[in-house]
């Protein structure tokens, strides 16, 4: 099966690239949308890349700041049943878990970030969900070439 590549959006205050560089390895939790469900349930495979992407960055900025890489296939997201968890969904349980997870890993962070101006700014990214009026997905599908010019460009930056 071929290589997918994704870009999946935090908040920095909630988790940063810079929490993910800290603890290495880390579910990506809380994703309640039934689409983004669906990208790590049924398509993303350990190995795909993903483009980090701090949303609502506030001061810190909002666009991409790094790359990791799935490192496990999707299974349960258990914070959907505890009823402590600020992502608690009452209609999950261990039996009906409803909710998905993955676990990535941290690649790289970019000397600075790439803005969402810098990636509609560059028309050979004008494919990409993320420069879409409307596209607000936490998880995106990213083809090859647009992962490559994006690394290219977040390489170069700094």
């Amino acid at each position: 099966m071929a290589k997918g590549y994704w870009l999946m959006k935090s908040e920095p205050d909630v988790f940063s690239i810079d929490d993910l560089a800290k603890v290495e390895r880390e579910p990506w939790d809380g994703i309640r949308n039934y689409q983004a469900r669906n990208f790590m349930r049924d398509t993303m495979r350990v190995g795909d890349g993903v483009l980090f992407y701090h949303s609502n960055g506030g001061k810190l900025g909002t666009g991409i700041v790094g790359v990791a890489e799935v490192v496990s296939e999707g299974y349960a997201d258990y914070t959907a049943w505890d009823a402590e968890s600020k992502y608690f969904d009452g209609k999950a349980s261990e039996a009906n878990p409803i909710w998905v997870m993955v676990d990535v890993r941290f690649v790289e962070k970019f000397d600075e970030i790439l803005t969402l101006s810098d990636l509609k700014g560059n028309a050979e990214l004008s494919g990409m969900l993320v420069v879409r009026r409307g596209q607000r997905l936490s998880i995106q599908p990213v083809d090859e070439e647009d992962f490559a010019r994006v690394l290219k460009l977040g390489r170069g930056k700094g």
